[in-house]
């Protein structure tokens, strides 16, 4: 396989813009706070509830999926939550005119002239859903073989899959880590186009608020930004307190990232340049704003990237080494397919190459999982590695 990413080149692309940009040394220092608060008038202008309920909806739907009561209309609207319906248990995301799958593949810079990508990925997603209470329920008492979905032992865990070895729910759940977290909070709310939308700049200077709202729109673009990985934290102003377990999305695997020696210092990086970048914002400080916005797009890029690799890793240690666990290998394969899902919403990143990698992982032309050639979960995880410039060794310990 000869798929890679030329990402040296968008990097150097990135690089040369903003050396392009206009370093002018004699602007104040940003006044930036210890934590993530910021006023007007002695009122806060942080918010980002929006990106809360978006965190808590997925997370109802990701346990639905493995609740055999469940029915594929009831899956639907948990996706959906089409306006009358109420799919959730908790009354106030029923309430909410919120939904996933409006902003799941909906961001500027990558869908906003692509509707029919965009279209295509949501649909994937509906056939997911679909899929698991069609295939996977009614054979949740059958052990799972090779062409057989049901059940599969792992460890003292069960596992569900399908006829080739894949959990749906797994596969929705690192999916939309990519297809709404990422996508929403890199390719969306961080974009230029999205910050300096119509006259947002010309409002900012002058501290034109929204509506009777107390923040202006780029301060706002930027919380909902923020909100997509931290909007689940107890103590969003301190969210590194509860890295890691604030949310089963975003949050999580950068917390995971974090908890690698050899990465150790990358949440402290996004969350210290999430609040420069908003500081930014207040001093009007836009070549500074558009710094620290390209700090967290490298960096939650690399937490896509680094976790794939680490479950293709895993997966090929489990089915080398212990192959009579073929359960927790599959349950590793099914996050590193995800996540490879996941590397499609990278901006520069050809569908076709992601394409590639996940027609090669499921082993399209035979039995998905169950008779997949470790060389094969090998070469993917060099080719991720190599297309993101990190360390195989590295990534996927």
């Amino acid at each position: 396989m000869t798929r890679l990413l030329p990402l040296i080149a968008m990097l150097a692309t990135i690089t040369l813009l903003t050396g392009c940009q206009d370093d002018d040394d004699t602007r104040p220092a940003l006044e930036v706070p210890s934590d993530y608060s910021f006023t007007r008038d002695a009122q806060s202008t942080v918010s980002f509830s929006g990106q809360t309920t978006r965190i808590a909806m997925a997370e109802e739907l990701a346990v639905a999926m493995i609740n055999f009561d469940q029915t594929a209309e009831g899956l639907a609207e948990m996706f959906r939550n089409t306006e009358g319906t109420m799919p959730f248990a908790d009354a106030d995301l029923n309430a909410s005119t919120k939904s996933i799958r409006s902003k799941v593949a909906a961001s500027h810079d990558l869908f906003f002239s692509n509707t029919t990508a965009s279209t295509a990925i949501r649909t994937t997603m509906d056939e997911w859903l679909t899929a698991q209470v069609n295939e996977v329920f009614p054979n949740r008492n059958e052990v799972a073989a090779a062409g057989q979905a049901g059940q599969i032992a792992d460890g003292s865990s069960v596992r569900y899959v399908n006829a080739n070895g894949l959990e749906y729910n797994q596969a929705i759940a690192k999916s939309l880590i990519g297809a709404l977290m990422y996508d929403q909070a890199v390719n969306n709310y961080l974009s230029t186009a999205v910050l300096d939308e119509g006259t947002n700049r010309e409002d900012n200077d002058m501290g034109t608020v929204v509506d009777r709202s107390p923040y202006t729109s780029m301060e706002h673009k930027w919380d909902e930004a923020f909100g997509y990985l931290f909007g689940g934290s107890q103590n969003p102003a301190k969210p590194l307190t509860d890295l890691g377990t604030a949310d089963n999305f975003l949050n999580k695997y950068l917390g995971r990232v974090e908890d690698d020696a050899d990465f150790t210092g990358i949440a402290t990086d996004v969350e210290l340049a999430f609040r420069t970048g908003r500081a930014a914002i207040v001093a009007g400080d836009y070549a500074e704003r558009d710094r620290q916005a390209t700090i967290i797009k490298e960096n939650l890029t690399k937490v896509l990237a680094v976790r794939a690799v680490y479950y293709l890793k895993q997966g090929e240690t489990a089915l080398t080494t212990t192959p009579a666990n073929t359960g927790g290998a599959f349950h590793d394969l099914s996050e590193g397919y995800g996540f490879i899902y996941s590397l499609r919403f990278v901006a520069g990143q050809d569908a076709t190459v992601v394409e590639g990698w996940i027609t090669d992982l499921t082993n399209a032309s035979g039995n998905g999982f169950w008779d997949l050639d470790t060389t094969v979960l090998a070469t993917i995880a060099n080719e991720i590695s190599t297309a993101y410039g990190i360390s195989v060794a590295e990534a996927g310990n």
